[in-house]
């Protein structure tokens, strides 16, 4: 909701709760201050307002992908839609 593309995330296992981001080298300083500003802001809306964060994303077109169903039925080539009829037919 905030604009960013997901960087690389992990979760150490040596402290409980912890949330390890790592950046690209191509990340400006200011680039991760915004993600440091939009993160904080996040950690407040879960705090004020955790509806909020549990039903996020918000302004993607596709709210979650479903993964078990495009494993289970991939598409695997392309098909052109059928042509629709017009009311000249």
């Amino acid at each position: 909701d905030y604009g960013f593309h997901p960087y690389t995330t992990a979760f150490p296992l040596i402290v409980p709760g912890a949330l390890m981001i790592e950046p690209t080298e191509s990340e400006s300083r200011e680039e991760c201050d915004l993600f440091i500003d939009a993160m904080k802001s996040i950690a407040q809306e879960a705090a004020t307002q955790p509806e909020i964060v549990k039903t996020a994303p918000h302004t993607t077109r596709v709210r979650r992908l479903d993964e078990v169903g495009a494993a289970r039925k991939p598409v695997l080539r392309w098909k052109p839609a059928a042509p629709r009829s017009t009311a000249a037919d």
